[in-house]
């Protein structure tokens, strides 16, 4: 190959198409979001969920399957969603997504499993080992630490060593040694001071500790210094066409800046990527759409949670039903943004209903898209629930309060979907709560309605799913892959989280979830793992035993009900002597067992060494402190049935001289102080945004400029002729470009060297913006290459 054909090789020839090299045979291929379905866009691209997509199924997000605790039934629905890009000639599907849940404030939680490592990794295993078990390659992302979208593409997580490695990094060891993603995408933000794009010890840890061999691609516009991501590690860059990126590769090249081993390491993988997919070419699709579609509603069934149920559920047959809700109708099933489906069919609980001949009346309640509510639509939503045997009230967050690129501002349900929930249990005591939405919401009304099911986004076949659970045709059987906290200011980064500035300390290091709600003894609405159920299920006969790699932990579970369901099983580890500090008790494995009625099963999950370990700062190792364990078979992280004390063979215990809130754990979270301590290193440099403003200046910064209120004014008069009647989803649009830098400006084809004069005309530096403008030529075409769609985005 010439030195021109390697760099084309760099960076994509479109929004989604990668281009290979036609002279030698190798064709391009597409990729496509994303995580709970396919979003193939044919014409206009972005990543705001703007513009059209081809029709899809629209599995239920992450947030939802994960509490499924099934990794067998997400693997077959990452078989459904592989099936599904064969047919549409997608080679790679942009997901999953393992990022932490470090707040349930982040808008983009609904498309990431859990605040749990192991759990999150697990699951994106068994998804990766599904979709590519169909000759479908996945992109597992975002690597690393993007866990807020406030400023997400210029943020800098600043993360001590032993929350990076046991947290942030642990979900995407597990999926990368486990199913091999063909690839793994870069995030937007900095990790400790450097972009993840070009964070060479961040990209070499994948490949030398975990045996990564795939392509590192970048997120959409994640890219930020042309001369640096390649000799860091970063393959491809991501959305095409980037003729000033492989110009300057090539230059760098010919300067011996970078190494010919570093070039042809980085095409040969991205060669490599194309040679997997023709080597699948011919593999047939196993599941027609109907029985795809089956799958979705399978797995929403399996991840549906019974927070509370006082014998409301299930509906007494012929019951009289007051359906109340505007979502019964027009559901919440998925998030907004990149992953936003257009769904080849979409069902509703209430029409499922009816099919099933239930005796129902309908009010709305609220304004589906806005949640508010008024006078005479709570009168009416109180006359049909006082009518009727039981009312079921569907609530939740509104479409506008979920996206990609925006952060929540609070944990509340919009006042009018509370004032609902009051009313109609005031009206009639057999009320049921079905809740919908991507991340937990606080719940002032909680202790008033009989029962609660929460839904999450459950995709298109939710409905079905909503109302065979309510019926009693399906046993619900998911639990909690993440806390629900009572309420915002429980949570252990209320008070800084999100950051708004441009770095982003991770003040509670270890202590997410569920690991600071047990170490600071914080009372919670609903813990980690818990979930109900039609039946009732007993824990026997616990036997610890050594392995060749730790423990064999083996018991019994049994159904002591009438009805037929499925339990998921937590092992929790912990600790029992003083050493490092480290969360009173971690998941380390769990199982999902069906069970008939009176059926007793005995089940067995390993317990490696590893599973005792943490990471050691001084020693960037992990280290097995020597000492006593309990391990504990759990229904949830609050509800231990078994447990066992073991002794494990390693490091003597030590004092690690972190500070004293790390050991003892407070309610009210960490101080900046306390941190600076326990990070150890001079912490990186707050990066200010005033001029001169560089390619990293967002369109938000501009605002001190002339040009840049002339800018802001174009792009709100764009934002309403394109979304005149949808207020909210323009705000989330205009949030999210106003913290988007000028650099992400070459995802619409625009060359970087352009944006270089135009940040120098920004700096009132006339001459040479225009100097520079002047010695720009047209790019050439690329080889097959379409000229790209105009867009925003990102990935994925």
């Amino acid at each position: 190959m010439t030195l021109e054909e390697k760099c084309a090789c760099l960076a994509g020839e479109g929004y989604w198409e990668l281009g290979g090299c036609p002279r030698l045979g190798v064709a391009p291929i597409t990729v496509s979001d994303g995580p709970h379905g396919l979003r193939r866009q044919a014409g206009s691209a972005d990543n705001l969920g703007l513009a059209g997509s081809e029709p899809a199924v629209c599995f239920p997000t992450a947030s939802a399957a994960a509490c499924s605790f099934d990794a067998d039934l997400v693997r077959t629905m990452g078989e459904a969603l592989g099936d599904e890009a064969r047919e549409q000639g997608v080679a790679v599907v942009l997901g999953p997504g393992v990022n932490m849940k470090r707040s349930p404030l982040c808008g983009r939680n609904f498309e990431y499993y859990s605040e749990d490592p192991h759990l999150a990794g697990e699951l994106a295993a068994a998804y990766i080992e599904g979709v590519q078990s169909r000759g479908v390659g996945t992109s597992l992302k975002h690597f690393a630490c993007n866990n807020q979208e406030t400023n997400r593409l210029i943020v800098d997580a600043v993360v001590d060593e032993r929350a990076l490695h046991e947290l942030y990094l642990e979900p995407f060891r597990i999926a990368v040694e486990k199913a091999r993603p063909w690839t793994m995408m870069t995030a937007y933000n900095l990790l400790d001071g450097a972009y993840c794009s070009e964070d060479a010890g961040l990209l070499a840890l994948a490949r030398d500790e975990w045996g990564f061999d795939g392509a590192y691609v970048s997120d959409w516009g994640a890219e930020n210094d042309n001369r640096a991501s390649l000799p860091a590690g970063l393959d491809l860059v991501m959305p095409g066409p980037r003729a000033d990126y492989r110009a300057d590769v090539a230059a760098a090249v010919r300067a011996g800046e970078v190494s010919e081993g570093q070039l042809d390491a980085a095409v040969r993988r991205i060669l490599e990527l194309h040679a997997k997919h023709a080597a699948a070419e011919g593999t047939p699709v196993a599941r027609s759409l109907d029985e795809r579609l089956d799958v979705a509603r399978a797995v929403a069934e399996g991840s549906a949670v019974l927070l509370e149920n006082d014998g409301a559920l299930p509906l007494d047959p012929g019951a009289r039903v007051a359906v109340v809700g505007a979502f019964a109708r027009e559901p919440r099933y998925q998030g907004a943004g990149s992953s936003k489906i257009n769904p080849v069919s979409l069902d509703c609980a209430w029409d499922a209903l009816a099919a099933a001949g239930v005796a129902a009346s309908y009010a709305p309640g609220y304004d589906a898209a806005t949640g508010e509510t008024d006078g005479s639509l709570l009168d009416e939503a109180a006359r049909n629930a006082s009518a009727a045997d039981v009312a079921v009230v569907f609530v939740g967050l509104p479409d506008a309060s979920e996206s990609e690129g925006a952060d929540r501002a609070d944990m509340a349900l919009p006042a009018g979907h509370n004032a609902l929930v009051e009313r109609v249990c005031a009206a009639n005591p057999n009320t049921v709560v079905v809740l919908q939405g991507g991340s937990p919401v606080e719940l002032p009304w909680r202790g008033l309605p009989r029962a609660v099911l929460l839904c999450y986004l459950a995709g298109c076949r939710g409905g079905q799913a909503a109302a065979d659970l309510l019926l009693g045709r399906a046993n619900p059987s998911g639990k909690l892959a993440e806390t629900w906290p009572v309420r915002l200011a429980d949570t252990p980064c209320a008070a800084y989280f999100p950051e708004k500035g441009r770095q982003a300390r991770y003040r509670e290091s270890v202590y997410t979830g569920y690991r600071y709600y047990d170490a600071a003894g914080a009372e919670v609405a609903y813990p980690f793992g818990h979930g109900l159920s039609y039946t009732e299920f007993s824990y026997h006969d616990l036997r610890v035993e050594e392995a060749d790699d730790g423990f064999s932990v083996s018991f019994a579970v049994r159904n002591d009900g009438a009805r037929a369901g499925r339990e998921a099983v937590q092992l929790y580890v912990a600790p029992l002597e003083a050493g490092a500090f480290r969360p009173p008790q971690e998941l380390k494995g769990f199982a999902k067992a069906a069970l008939a009625p009176g059926e007793a099963r005995r089940m067995t999950l390993p317990l490696p060494r590893r599973a005792f370990a943490c990471y050691d700062a001084d020693m960037r190792a992990w280290e097995v402190e020597g000492g006593a364990y309990e391990v504990r078979v759990a229904a949830s992280s609050r509800d231990v049935r078994l447990s066992a004390r073991v002794e494990v063979a390693g490091s003597p215990r030590r004092e690690d001289g972190a500070p004293e809130a790390y050991h003892r754990v407070r309610p009210g979270g960490f101080s900046d102080e306390a941190f600076r301590q326990l990070y150890g290193r001079v912490l990186p440099k707050v990066v200010v945004p005033l001029r001169p403003y560089t390619a990293n200046a967002t369109v938000g910064d501009l605002k001190a400029s002339l040009v840049g209120r002339a800018v802001h004014y174009l792009l709100r008069r764009e934002l309403r002729l394109l979304l005149p009647g949808d207020a909210g989803r323009r705000a989330q649009a205009e949030l999210a470009i106003m913290e988007t830098p000028l650099r992400t400006l070459a995802m619409s084809g625009m060359d970087m060297n352009l944006v270089g004069a135009a940040v120098d005309i920004l700096n009132y530096r006339f001459v040479r913006g225009f100097k520079k403008l002047r010695a720009l030529k047209p790019a050439p075409p690329s080889s097959g290459a379409a000229i790209p769609s105009e867009g925003e985005g990102d990935d994925a």
